[in-house]
């Protein structure tokens, strides 16, 4: 970790003295004939036929005012965006950590922006929305459990099913002091290409430019929204097991609001980086509403999710994963359900957060509980396997729960051919058995009483703890 502004500063004055003694770093052959070409050569923001201190200090110029003009030069991965990532890959190259920029591989050691906390957005229902005063031209404080922490940060914020645009005159992050409270000293204001407001046009995402913010592991987040106009149709993740604050007015700097409207959704807001120069992977959940969490208690955090992130973060071996949950209540694999399908949303939620090595499927009593086929379900596994292969991303497969006595009951035929297939088709990397860990010994199509949140379905937090308990955590050392 470290903090951007001092560390390019004093990078510059280490990399001015050994430049001076060693020379700078000459173009092989071919990028000095690419340079003749009048095409471009990575890395040499002057043009001058080499890459140096000078080349450094340009861009980290380019850096603190990213309102000039769009220089190819500087986008070192090639992701058509010049930012921390490129700095990371110039710093590397000119400290002679890797050898080469450019010229068709990517010399991206490992990853940089790091997903710690996540959530899946979602078209918000009618019964979900935000109550009276509403969003429009009032603040929102939402709270929000991070897993890894970090110095440096960036939020994300999702307008995806918006018939208008968003507009947001002030955004703010600060460590939570419990409830509507904030940690004094803690509160920073983001900005979106350097200015406080920010429009998210419908159906778009917007990430904030990078702040610097001392946050630990494990932390409770205070997100703070002075909005302007909001659409009649929101982006939200309705589950959020979390109290929101909504006050009227412009409250977005004050410490607390103790007349605010409480309400236990989330709105906009759907996920926090951390940029790390370390090896630090992250682990992407897709579930249905017993990864959402339906069951635990409000505010104390007791997903089965929660509890494994915990788990992770307090094991030396896999310190350096984080989590994400991507748990959608009502949702479904196929169709129906509630918010979009897991087919449909797995690219979003799963292969593109940031960081992911390691993906978790645990998802599928829905649609047996509406009546689809073993086999469609396991052809739905398979296109998720080979899509997370095809980016090098480690998928497990996670058994689904006992449904008897509840209103899935019907579908257990098809809950145990999908659950023979899961542990028995080699088709994941591993197998993660719920199932095995929280059924009634004495009848396994039961949940275990003290497991049963009451709808003989979702579990209750003595269950959540259960499953997290028997994740074998080696899984996230490979």
């Amino acid at each position: 970790m470290f903090n951007f502004k001092k560390r390019v500063l004093s990078l510059l004055v280490v990399l001015s003295l050994c430049l001076s003694v060693c020379g700078a770093v000459n173009f092989t052959a071919a990028g000095a004939s690419a340079a003749q070409a009048g095409t471009i050569v990575y890395g040499d923001c002057n043009s001058d036929g080499s890459i140096d201190a000078l080349d450094f200090a340009l861009f980290k110029q380019y850096l603190i005012n990213p309102g000039q003009a769009f220089n190819g030069s500087m986008d070192l991965n090639l992701d058509n965006a010049i930012d921390a990532v490129d700095f990371a890959i110039m710093k590397k190259y000119l400290l002679g950590i890797i050898d080469k920029l450019p010229e068709g591989d990517i010399p991206v050691a490992s990853n940089e922006w790091v997903g710690t906390w996540g959530t899946s957005p979602q078209l918000t229902e009618s019964s979900n929305m935000p109550p009276s005063p509403g969003l429009s031209n009032n603040t929102l404080r939402q709270i929000v459990r991070v897993s890894i922490g970090g110095d440096q940060l960036r939020l994300r914020l999702s307008n995806q099913y918006g018939n208008s645009a968003v507009s947001m005159n002030s955004v703010h992050m600060a460590v939570s002091a419990g409830g509507s409270s904030i940690q004094a000293g803690t509160d920073k204001v983001l900005t979106f290409g350097g200015k406080e407001s920010v429009t998210i046009q419908a159906g778009k995402t917007v990430i904030s430019d990078t702040i610097d913010f001392n946050l630990n592991k494990l932390t409770n987040v205070a997100v703070t929204i002075y909005f302007g106009d909001v659409p009649s149709a929101l982006t939200g993740h309705p589950g959020s097991r979390t109290t929101s604050y909504i006050q009227s007015g412009n409250a977005v700097n004050s410490s607390s609001m103790p007349s605010a409207v409480k309400t236990e959704h989330w709105y906009i807001i759907t996920g926090i980086d951390v940029f790390t120069e370390e090896a630090y992977d992250s682990v992407a959940i897709l579930g249905d509403s017993i990864t959402d969490g339906r069951g635990s208690t409000t505010d104390a955090n007791n997903r089965w999710t929660d509890v494994f992130a915990a788990r992770l973060l307090d094991n030396a071996a896999t310190s350096k994963v984080s989590m994400l949950n991507m748990g959608v209540g009502g949702n479904a694999v196929l169709t129906g359900g509630l918010g979009p399908t897991a087919l449909t949303r797995f690219d979003r939620d799963i292969l593109e957060q940031s960081g992911v090595k390691y993906a978790i499927v645990f998802e599928g009593v829905n649609d047996i509980g509406a009546g689809a086929a073993s086999a469609n379900l396991i052809n739905a596994y398979k296109q998720f396997i080979d899509k997370a292969h095809a980016k090098n991303i480690l998928v497990y497969g996670a058994t689904i729960t006992p449904i008897g006595s509840s209103q899935y009951a019907s579908g257990e035929q098809a809950r145990t051919e999908v659950n023979n297939w899961i542990r028995t088709s080699g088709q994941f990397d591993a197998v993660i058995d719920f199932d095995a860990a929280v059924r009634d010994p004495n009848n396994q199509k039961m949940l275990q009483s003290s497991y049963d949140s009451g709808d003989h379905l979702h579990l209750s937090p003595a269950g959540y703890k259960k499953m997290a308990e028997i994740i074998d955590l080696s899984l996230f050392t490979k």
